[in-house]
């Protein structure tokens, strides 16, 4: 296998998490997605959704308002504690734990990972750059059924989402527009199954 690290970044509804599991059941790979944001979270003793929300265009000080507005034990125990010179973390502290947390997993080789801006994380690395998509009303559709929802709320959902995933982009590795050249291979699943498109992502990646 010429790539060790495959990539794959997705819009919401797109079934780039299926497609990953795919890919990474096929070639034996480890899957990973949400335990970047663990790993991250646990190297700084936070809770994990506290780190996430850093890709959530949530400040830091947004962030530590809302904590200290339920003032519940529960809540304010989500509060980062301060370094050893009384220093809270940014958020380009927290972001900064991401980019470790997917350098570390690249350095350990046959791994998958979804989401969290790894190709651009790992863009100077001999990785397979994955982005899959859809048109914006198969994504629609998709998330309004395993939602429960209507399309048009949906549709909102999926424009919040992507305007966060090009915010996290453009303040961490400024980058104002998402190209078809920061990819190594596009894929549209509007009519490709999950299990198409692996086959594609497998072929690419030799």
């Amino acid at each position: 296998m010429a790539h060790q690290v495959i990539c794959i970044s997705r819009s919401t509804g797109a079934e780039g998490e299926a497609v990953g599991r795919a890919v990474a059941q096929r070639l034996g790979f480890r899957y990973v997605d949400d335990e970047v944001i663990g790993k991250a979270a646990e190297s700084s003793d936070l809770d994990p959704e506290f780190v996430a929300d850093v890709e959530r265009r949530k400040s830091l000080v947004h962030r530590i308002l809302v904590v200290m507005g339920e003032q519940s034990p529960e809540a304010l125990a989500l509060l980062p504690d301060p370094d050893s010179t009384g220093r809270l973390p940014t958020d380009a502290d927290l972001r900064g734990l991401i980019v470790e947390v997917l350098r570390s997993l690249a350095d350990e080789g046959s791994v998958v990972i979804v989401a969290h801006a790894a190709s651009f994380a790992l863009a100077e690395r001999d990785v397979l750059r994955v982005l899959v998509t859809a048109s914006d009303a198969t994504r629609a559709e998709r998330v309004a059924t395993t939602k429960g929802i209507d399309t048009s709320a949906a549709a909102k959902m999926i424009k919040r989402d992507d305007d966060e995933r090009a915010d996290y982009i453009k303040r961490f590795y400024k980058i104002d527009r998402e190209l078809p050249t920061h990819f190594d291979l596009i894929i549209n699943t509007d009519v490709l199954t999950p299990e198409r498109a692996a086959d594609v992502v497998l072929s690419a990646a030799g």
